[in-house]
């Protein structure tokens, strides 16, 4: 996942400087890590078991997970070369463009993911010891995604990746510190923002097709090809619609506001059918904005049916 900034624009940004380390945590894609804790707390307010302080712990990991696995896909696509800075068709990396050095970038992998955990711990008072083993399983798959002998991201997983942690566990688990159980509806919840949360991979991936196949990263994209792409953006985004109606409880039709997702959805993926290379970034922002959207329709549904 990656920011909206041109390779072009890179040699703007001083090294080591704020608005470099900003741009190195990709604010334009952290919907992924805030939405599903958004609407796991409003499934547990619905059920009247919301609790705000595990909720803001969950936030906290969760945005801060997320950045740390942005930076680590930054550091380590660096390290295996795979970010050819006269090719990139992406946004700028940072320590591929010289605004970070690799030593700094690495220690702030290292400390974002202590400061997350610092987070996580917070969080056995309200879910028990249980969740050490989710955070260390969190920490460690985070890493896995770009790093180690079979990196996720570079061998065709990196959607499932996406779909599991930003999806499912993130929603999940959320909920459960909250209420101490879980539900078919919180499982279904994650399916939905996951599927969102997907999408920015898939558009990433297409974007990046050429350099990718060039380079050997077999990407879903890289591995099924370009119509493959189209295909998977596009019905993430219906799948995803289609399964809000499922949350509907005791024939409350407050969830049917997800619907207003779809026109939005489908016209983002026109224009990306239309689109080629460098213009592809602007659609990067466009789809964590829907992903934004779907979120925030769920939870005004959940506050209205409770």
């Amino acid at each position: 996942m990656q920011t909206e900034i041109s390779t072009s624009n890179a040699n703007d940004i001083k090294k080591n400087s704020i608005l470099a380390w900003v741009l190195a945590f990709r604010p334009r894609t952290l919907s992924a890590g805030s939405i599903p804790v958004i609407v796991a707390s409003a499934l547990a307010y619905r059920d009247g078991s919301f609790r705000w302080v595990p909720a803001l712990l969950c936030l906290f990991f969760s945005l801060l997970a997320q950045i740390a696995s942005n930076l680590a896909n930054d550091y380590f696509d660096y390290r295996y070369s795979s970010d050819s800075h006269s090719v990139r068709l992406g946004p700028a990396r940072a320590v591929s463009s010289g605004w970070i050095s690799p030593k700094a970038m690495l220690f702030a992998i290292v400390a974002v993911i202590i400061l997350a955990s610092i987070f996580g711990l917070g969080l056995i008072y309200y879910g028990g010891w249980e969740m050490i083993i989710v955070g260390i399983i969190c920490v460690v798959s985070l890493i896995a995604y770009s790093a180690g002998p079979y990196p996720l991201s570079r061998n065709g997983l990196g959607d499932v990746f996406v779909l599991v942690f930003f999806g499912w566990v993130a929603t999940a688990f959320t909920y459960y510190v909250q209420t101490i159980h879980f539900t078919p509806d919180v499982f279904l919840a994650g399916t939905i923002v996951g599927l969102g949360a997907v999408n920015i991979l898939v558009l990433n991936n297409y974007r990046d097709y050429p350099t990718d196949l060039s380079e050997g990263k077999r990407t879903t994209v890289v591995i099924f090809g370009l119509r493959f792409g189209r295909v998977a953006y596009l019905t993430n985004g219906i799948l995803a619609t289609i399964l809000c109606i499922f949350l509907m409880r005791n024939g409350h039709c407050a969830y049917l506001l997800s619907l207003l997702y779809l026109p939005v959805h489908i016209k983002t993926w026109y224009g990306i059918c239309h689109t080629k290379g460098v213009a592809l970034n602007r659609y990067l922002g466009l789809t964590s904005r829907n992903l934004l959207l779907l979120g925030l329709l769920i939870t005004l549904g959940n506050l209205i049916s409770k």
